[in-house]
């Protein structure tokens, strides 16, 4: 009996019930986007196509929720890197990861403030992104350093770096465009001296 038990838990979800999780976080992102934290569930309820109680049997509370969002925001970003090595030159799928960065920092923006009063604090979900993006980025300069393509001397945490930097000092709307503009010059004075 114990066996079922433990064979029924660790059985994947069903098809349907991934995709209605699978499209309640998607709205959620959304509407954390738009509104900020305090964004209505029963609206991303409805506007995922599902009930409360079906929002409310994957995520039993809103701080759920909000971490379920952030780590599959992060989840999508460290998959990226694998996805651009599989199918980019070695340069180019780091200046799509870096880019993607860019994006991946405007939405934390927006949900940080939300995760930071969590109970506890947001300390563990965000040491358990914080390894995952690190592991990303240097996975991507590595392999840019092996093809020749940058420079021997260059560390991966300073390309984050100065994007996390433009994104702490940014005070105007189009602090975006900048920090794209940055991955630019950044890729180009990443590569090896001539």
């Amino acid at each position: 009996m114990a066996t079922k038990r433990l064979q029924s838990a660790a059985r994947k979800p069903r098809a349907d019930a991934q995709r209605n999780r699978d499209r309640v976080l998607e709205v959620a992102r959304e509407a954390f986007t738009r509104l900020g934290a305090d964004a209505s569930l029963d609206d991303v309820a409805k506007q995922a196509g599902v009930g409360a109680g079906t929002l409310y049997r994957h995520f039993p509370t809103r701080d759920e929720l909000l971490k379920a969002v952030y780590r599959s925001e992060v989840e999508k970003l460290a998959s990226a890197e694998q996805k651009f090595a599989e199918t980019l030159p070695p340069m180019e799928a780091l200046r799509a990861w870096m880019l993607l960065f860019v994006d991946y920092i405007a939405k934390k923006k927006i949900i940080a403030p939300a995760l930071n009063n969590l109970v506890g604090g947001p300390s563990k979900v965000f040491e358990a992104s914080h390894d995952q993006i690190w592991e990303a980025i240097r996975a991507l300069v590595k392999r840019a350093i092996k093809s020749g393509d940058i420079r021997k001397d260059l560390d991966p945490v300073d390309l984050l770096r100065a994007l996390i930097g433009v994104a702490n000092v940014a005070t105007s709307p189009d602090w975006q465009q900048s920090a794209r503009r940055l991955v630019d010059i950044l890729i180009t004075g990443s590569r090896p001296i001539k």
